[in-house]
């Protein structure tokens, strides 16, 4: 029995095959979570480079007219990676590309203090749509020179299986954005003077 032991502690075949074991299971979750990264940055470079190619398009008069042509456009270069994703657009105008870059929220007098306007409390509607904007915009595509907020999101299943390894969730959501200038076919619109609301 000691000879036996001796031996045993001496020889070191299938020692390789043990130390795998241990180390496989660790390289293949590392490799997984490349992949799943490599494909996540890839859609967002995809997403952002249409996009850009979008905008270009809907800076030309027609683009205000074409936006579902546009939109479309976008899909099918984001289907072509992710097929069952769930793509959602979102436009958002200001009157100028400063104020699309800052999107500053409509004042409010917060008289209780509290951070968020409510109960009843005044806010300036500088646009006119009857609604405190938290980023100081309007919904659709504007007019004439309005600088246009594009927003993209894009929502798809794993295409590794992380969220059953490491408890992710078991999809990915990507989004691009970009502020885009209509052209100058026309007379800008502009608002009247802010009208002092209440809110909800």
């Amino acid at each position: 029995m000691r000879r036996l032991a001796r031996s045993l502690r001496r020889d070191r075949r299938g020692a390789t095959l043990v130390e795998f074991a241990i180390v496989a299971p660790v390289l293949c979750l590392l490799l997984i979570g490349a992949f799943d990264m490599g494909h996540t940055l890839y859609m967002k470079t995809v997403l952002q480079g249409v996009m850009q190619k979008s905008a270009r398009d809907s800076g030309l008069e027609s683009g205000l007219d074409n936006r579902e042509t546009i939109d479309a456009k976008v899909e099918k270069q984001v289907k072509a990676l992710a097929n069952n994703a769930e793509i959602t657009f979102k436009r958002r105008y200001y009157r100028t590309f400063s104020a699309a870059a800052a999107a500053k929220a409509e004042p409010f007098t917060d008289t209780n203090a509290n951070g968020k306007c409510d109960a009843g409390e005044p806010f300036e509607d500088q646009n006119h749509n009857h609604v405190r904007d938290a980023d100081g915009a309007d919904d659709g595509q504007g007019g004439a020179k309005d600088s246009v907020l594009y927003t993209v999101t894009v929502e798809y299943p794993r295409m590794f299986p992380m969220n059953a390894m490491l408890g992710f969730s078991d999809t990915t959501t990507v989004t691009g954005a970009m502020i885009l200038a209509n052209q100058p076919y026309g007379d800008q619109g502009s608002y009247a003077a802010p009208t002092v609301r209440n809110c909800a």
